[in-house]
Parts: structure tokens; sequence; C-alpha cells
């Protein structure tokens, strides 16, 4: 039995897909912090987090304390396999476990250094990325890609081992 939907949400994007998802699933969903007080070590749960540099934020707290069925790095690139490989090689996890959700980028919310990060990316993509203005758009502007059918092959996953 699962026991609820965990996530860590920096502009809110990941937040949505978690809050959508445990609707669909009819269980509970709390962020990483207020999850510590409601959850039991090792109980069964949903992790969706956000990337940043190659890294899903939480990830090896979430893993020592919960039983996870599967994961979600939420972030702002075009799902794309290889990157999707690296996630998961970087992160060291299942593959099947792991599920790519592209969220976006909001400018209002991201603060200080991270801001700033993101505002870098976007000047090296302006240099390196020529031909893909979309994403340099995205990294310029802020965009959201958030969409509950992005859950599908996620609740598939889900329906089968749970």
């Amino acid at each position: 039995m699962l026991n609820a939907v965990v996530y860590n949400s920096e502009t809110g994007y990941t937040e949505q897909y978690a809050q959508i998802l445990a609707k669909k699933l009819n269980i509970p969903c709390y962020d990483l912090k207020s999850a510590k007080g409601k959850l039991e070590r090792k109980d069964k749960i949903i992790y969706l987090s956000w990337i940043c540099a190659g890294k899903i934020t939480g990830l090896n707290k979430v893993k020592k304390k919960y039983d996870v069925v599967c994961y979600a790095g939420v972030g702002a690139f075009p799902e794309d396999d290889s990157y999707i490989s690296s996630l998961v090689t970087e992160n060291m996890l299942e593959e099947e476990k792991f599920f790519y959700l592209r969220g976006g980028i909001n400018f209002k919310k991201l603060k200080g250094y991270k801001k700033l990060i993101v505002k870098m990316v976007g000047k090296v993509l302006e240099k390196n990325e020529k031909n893909n203005q979309e994403l340099i758009r995205i990294f310029n502007e802020g965009a959201s890609f958030v969409d509950a059918n992005n859950l599908e092959k996620m609740l598939n996953y889900i329906n089968k081992v749970k």
C-alpha cells in the first residue's frame, strides 16, 4: 500500500505534479519537510523533486528514510533519452523506477544564486545551442510545461507495482 506522495519543490512545478499524482492515486501529498512529522520510517512513498545540476534534490534523505516505489525528477529541459539516462546514472537509480517530468522555469520564484545559475545556463545556451531557440527562450524568459498527461507513464508503472 502506498502511504503518500512526497515532493521537494523550488518554484512550484514539482508541487503541481505531486498534487495531481496524489489526487489520481487518492493518497496524501506532503512536501519533504512536513512528511517528516506525518510519515513513519520505511513507509512506501513516491518521490518527486526538482533537478539541479544533474542531481535530484533531497534524494539521499528520502532513500535512507522511506521505501520509495518510484522517483520523478522535474526539470526544464525537453525529454531526451540520453539526458534521462545521465540522470539515472548520476543519481544511482534503477531505470524502471525513474521518470522525468518537464516542469519549467519561474524566475519570479527563483532567488539568489539559483536564479543566477539559471541565467548563466541561458547565456551558455545562447552561445552553444543557436539552433534551439525554444530552449534559449525558456532559459531567458521562463516557461511552464506542467501537464497531467506527462504523468501517464509513471501512473502505469505505479498501478503495476502497487
